[in-house]
């Protein structure tokens, strides 16, 4: 069954990074770049882990493209960041230090820039048909254009990162952002306490089933 905390979550980021993205962006060749999704993501992949996030990437995606504020690079250009800062978390998480804590929203760029950006120009493009970018790749070698997209992704990623990483310090120090994580964690242990719940009680019946019979079996020996 769905954690619906994690949904609840999952729709407030959805909402956040679709009602923010026409307020904040910039063209860069074919892709349009969006830092209100970067800072999603580090929120996201914080609090809801790294699947959910690359889950709330993919739905911003999609909406902002049904909305014609968007391009299909929204998908690369999001989805790796999220999944990076929820896997960074997992270690970072049980630092004291606060600022180390957090410190994994700065792998949000590594995930949208160095591993995003890569795809998008070397694989994607050509696979959508971008002219315009596939050209340009000819025209000037990978050497040469790959460093170039790379820097229009970081003006993008590395200011939403920053911005999401100072909003995580503020949400932790109002103690609105250790609730949402351990809200998420006890809903986790309280599942599995439940699964644990039903085996052991299917494993007593199947142990008292057992007894059963071999009590008939000695009243009928008799």
């Amino acid at each position: 069954m769905m954690d619906n905390k994690k949904i609840a979550l999952l729709a407030v980021y959805t909402a956040l990074g679709v009602s923010l993205a026409p307020f904040l962006w910039f063209h860069f060749i074919t892709t349009k770049a969006y830092p209100t999704q970067h800072f999603v993501n580090v929120l996201s992949g914080i609090t809801i882990g790294p699947w959910w996030g690359a889950v709330a990437a993919i739905f911003i995606g999609t909406i902002r493209n049904m909305l014609g504020i968007g391009t299909l690079y929204a998908f690369p250009g999001g989805i790796p960041g999220a999944i990076l800062v929820g896997l960074g978390y997992m270690v970072t998480r049980k630092a004291k230090n606060r600022f180390v804590k957090y410190s994994a929203a700065f792998l949000e760029p590594v995930g949208t820039v160095l591993i995003g950006g890569t795809f998008s120009l070397l694989i994607f493009a050509p696979l959508i048909g971008d002219v315009r970018l596939v050209g340009m790749l000819k025209e000037q070698g990978v050497l040469n254009l790959l460093p170039v997209f790379w820097a229009g992704w970081a003006a993008s990623s590395v200011p939403g990162s920053i911005i999401g990483y100072l909003i995580a310090l503020s949400l932790d120090r109002l103690g609105v952002l250790p609730l949402l994580t351990e809200t998420v964690k006890k809903a986790y242990i309280q599942k599995t306490s439940i699964s644990e719940t039903i085996h052991r009680h299917r494993l007593y019946r199947s142990l008292l089933a057992l007894l059963s019979l071999q009590q008939l079996g000695k009243l009928t020996a008799r």
